[in-house]
C-alpha cells in the first residue's frame, strides 16, 4: 500500500526556518499532485501548498505565500515545503497528502487519496 513518511517538523523560534520531507513509496509519484496540510489545535484542516505531477505548477495558501515554498524530486520520490520567518500562528501538525492520476492542484483535502501521519511543527514566540 502507499506510504507517506513526513519528516523535518520540531520546535523553532518566531522567524526561524524549518524543512519539511515526505517521502512516498508504492506510489506513482511522478504522476501525482502532492500537497501540504496542516491542522492546528482546535482547528479545521486547512490547505497549505501543492505541487503540479510535473512541478510546473504550484499553489499556496494567502497565509503562506512568499514565506513557504514547495518542491519536489521524482527521482526520490519526495516533496517538500521550505518555511521560512515562521511564526507562532504557523504552529500546527503538517501532514503530506497525494493526489495520484495527473490529476490537477487541488485546495480540498477530500481531493486527495493518501495520507501521511503528520510531522509537528511548534513555533515559539
Amino acid at each position: 500500500q502507499v506510504q507517506l513518511v513526513e519528516s523535518g517538523g520540531g520546535v523553532v523560534q518566531a522567524g526561524g526556518s524549518l524543512r519539511l520531507s515526505c517521502a512516498a513509496s508504492r506510489l506513482t509519484f511522478s504522476s501525482a499532485v502532492m500537497g501540504w496540510f496542516r491542522q492546528a489545535p482546535g482547528k479545521e484542516r486547512e490547505f497549505v501548498a501543492a505541487i503540479f505531477w510535473s512541478g510546473a505548477i504550484t499553489d499556496y495558501a494567502d497565509s503562506v505565500k512568499v514565506r513557504f515554498t514547495i518542491s519536489r524530486d521524482n527521482a526520490k520520490n519526495t516533496v517538500y515545503l521550505q518555511m521560512n520567518s515562521l511564526k507562532p500562528e504557523d504552529t500546527a501538525v503538517y501532514y503530506c497528502a497525494a493526489r495520484g492520476g495527473y490529476r490537477s492542484i487541488s485546495q480540498t483535502g477530500d481531493a486527495y487519496d493518501y495520507w501521511g501521519q503528520g510531522t509537528q511543527v511548534t513555533v515559539s514566540s
